[in-house]
């Protein structure tokens, strides 16, 4: 049986960071996740940045608002978006080192200067790592700008590869301005009272095995603090064994009856193998459990991800929810 609401331990203190990474295979829901793990902070009062990296921007149109581009912008009270790119985080992070934006202009902006800078390795990487993690740690008024970034990271291999740049710049690179900046991002990245992964997954042969992966480079390649595991699109078992049994009878049966029962024995056999995966996920990667369940929707719009959020926050809070009745709620309003 797939797990119950009773078994599925939360994140604990999840959205007590201040920084969640959220990763896992590409087509697994990323970006869903993030923006409703962000969505769910902020409901408890939070000021949130959810932010992309330099990707066709799915989060702030979940959201119900336009692209928010290459400077924050508040889709919702308190949660604002950002698409992290090279060329802006560079020219952020050079007027931050020169001070003066002409002297950016005059160094950064020169096509001779830029045509080296290209040539060298990770920078692009480091910059926009840089730009995410100086959000995490920038004050204002004597307090910290944001309660939680909330960073939709890349796919996978992708992933690992951007997070893994401060470790390599601080075994390659020489004292100097990079390698302390190398340096403070690399603690950041590691102190488990800052910083979290959440890994997101379905309950398929291919996500799974690719989040086990992650979980390993995660554990013993990049050491970040892991949070939680994300089992997205999860299917819901609609009969008993002995219905499906009973089902399985009926498949040869004439139409209606014999067409309805060979789709509800085909859901049943994708429960099981879905079953399947998330005990074999579970038995591999050893974190408290997020389960969101498969929900068919017309449209993928602010209403299905605040579903998604619902559920999540049902499960943070250790409390149930129905979102058949909430729907049913929508519908007669």
């Amino acid at each position: 049986m797939v797990a119950s609401l009773s078994s599925v331990v939360p994140g604990l203190a999840l959205l007590d960071r201040r920084l969640i990474i959220v990763t896992g295979k590409g087509g697994v829901g990323k970006s869903t996740i993030a923006a409703a793990l962000a969505l769910v902070a902020a409901r408890r009062g939070k000021r949130v940045l959810v932010c992309e990296v330099n990707a066709q921007e799915r989060i702030a149109p979940l959201l119900g608002g336009p692209p928010s581009g290459e400077s924050t912008h508040e889709v919702l009270p308190g949660l604002h978006s950002l698409n992290v790119t090279p060329r802006a985080a560079m020219r952020e992070y050079g007027i931050m080192v020169l001070r003066y934006r002409a002297l950016y202009d005059a160094v950064f902006e020169n096509r001779v200067v830029r045509f080296f800078l290209r040539a060298i390795p990770s920078l692009s990487e480091l910059v926009m790592l840089g730009k995410v993690l100086h959000e995490v740690r920038l004050v204002e008024k004597g307090r910290p700008r944001w309660d939680l970034v909330v960073l939709d990271a890349p796919s996978t291999g992708h992933a690992v590869q951007l997070l893994r740049v401060p470790r390599v710049l601080l075994d390659t690179v020489p004292p100097g301005p990079l390698r302390r900046d190398a340096e403070w991002m690399q603690a950041l990245l590691l102190d488990p009272a800052l910083t979290t992964a959440a890994l997101v997954t379905l309950p398929e042969e291919m996500p799974v095995n690719e989040a086990i992966e992650l979980d390993e480079a995660l554990r013993h390649l990049l050491e970040i603090p892991r949070g939680a595991l994300v089992m997205n699109a999860m299917p819901t078992a609609r009969f008993s064994r002995e219905e499906l049994a009973r089902l399985d009878e009926l498949r040869q049966a004439a139409p209606p009856l014999g067409p309805a029962a060979q789709a509800a024995h085909f859901q049943g056999v994708r429960v099981a193998q879905a079953e399947e995966h998330l005990s074999r996920a579970r038995a591999a990667i050893d974190l408290p459990l997020l389960l969101v369940p498969w929900l068919a929707r017309e449209r993928w719009d602010r209403s299905a991800l605040e579903d998604v959020a619902d559920v999540l926050q049902s499960q943070l809070e250790m409390r149930p929810v129905s979102l058949a009745a909430k729907a049913a709620a929508r519908e007669g309003s």
